[in-house]
């Protein structure tokens, strides 16, 4: 009797967790899929007779919908320039404060993780007004110097490049910090031997170090372009999309859709396809990964 109640004791402890991730995500989840296949919107969540089952219109119209082909290629722009740069500064960053040994790169390691800390709205809300073409920051800087001004949100382009800046800025120090501590776990024995060996630094880092962040820098990797592909709060609070739809992120598209337009079932549809690609997009790198591992 005691043995069988020593038994069910583990499943006791985890009975809290996995209710939560029931109740909060997998039923959810089921639920979403369901209305996916509908045309449910304020009337239906006021009156369930008025909910009508579709089947899949819901996905053919969003396949064609030029919104949404729109949303799909802006979100593939931040992904395919925003996350090497973070991956690449995130890196370049933990080096740099690993090999230094001064004081002053604690307070370095401090000032880059602050704005993974801080509030994504307020830390919008101060770059609309840097970004501001008529008194913004930036622009009166570009006056001082007798250079003419940007139009940091209202060029299609320059907008998209703007927001990922603001992206990278805040996605850098959460992933310096993995990488940082990564590498300070890195085996002493191997440093000691290669300097003995006669390898430089950068030789150490390049043959040493990189090699062995590869489970770190994939982690990093399939967090990052998940966090990218969700992209949200930054063209909704600075551009709400514009100008011409050319900030507007998948997310963004959904968020319209759902609480915008109550077009909950249409929202839902775009929702389930972006669930798609990320689940693509993780399995692609733990492929990746396994293929290295083997190699």
């Amino acid at each position: 009797m005691r043995k069988k109640t020593f038994q069910k004791a583990p499943y006791f402890f985890i009975a809290p967790a996995l209710i939560l991730l029931l109740v909060f995500s997998i039923i959810p989840i089921f639920v979403a899929f369901f209305i996916s296949f509908t045309d449910m919107s304020l009337v239906g969540l006021a009156d369930w007779t008025q909910i009508n089952f579709i089947s899949i219109d819901n996905y053919k119209e969003i396949i064609t919908d030029p919104i949404f082909l729109k949303s799909l290629k802006n979100t593939l722009f931040y992904v395919i320039f925003g996350v090497p740069v973070v991956i690449a500064l995130s890196l370049s960053l933990a080096l740099m404060i690993n090999f230094g040994k001064n004081r002053i790169f604690s307070v370095f390691r401090m000032i880059f993780y602050t704005p993974a800390i801080t509030n994504v709205v307020a830390v919008a809300v101060v770059f609309s007004y840097l970004y501001n073409p008529s008194f913004g920051f930036l622009n009166y800087i570009l006056s001082v110097i007798h250079l003419p001004s940007v139009p940091w949100l209202t060029n299609p382009v320059v907008a998209k490049i703007s927001l990922i800046v603001l992206g990278v800025w805040r996605a850098v120090g959460a992933n310096m910090l993995i990488f940082l501590a990564a590498i300070q776990g890195i085996p002493k024995e191997l440093y000691e031997a290669a300097s003995l060996d006669g390898a430089s630094k950068i030789q150490q880092t390049l043959h040493i170090t990189i090699p062995s962040l590869r489970f770190s820098t994939f982690f990093v990797t399939v967090t990052t372009l998940i966090g990218w592909l969700q992209f949200f709060e930054e063209p909704f609070v600075m551009t709400n999309g514009g100008p011409l739809d050319s900030t507007t992120s998948i997310a963004l598209f959904i968020y319209r859709n759902g609480f915008q337009f109550s077009k909950f079932g249409y929202a839902a549809a775009g929702s389930f396809i972006l669930f798609t690609m990320i689940i693509v997009v993780t399995l692609l790198q733990f492929k990746i990964q396994r293929k290295n591992e083997e190699k």
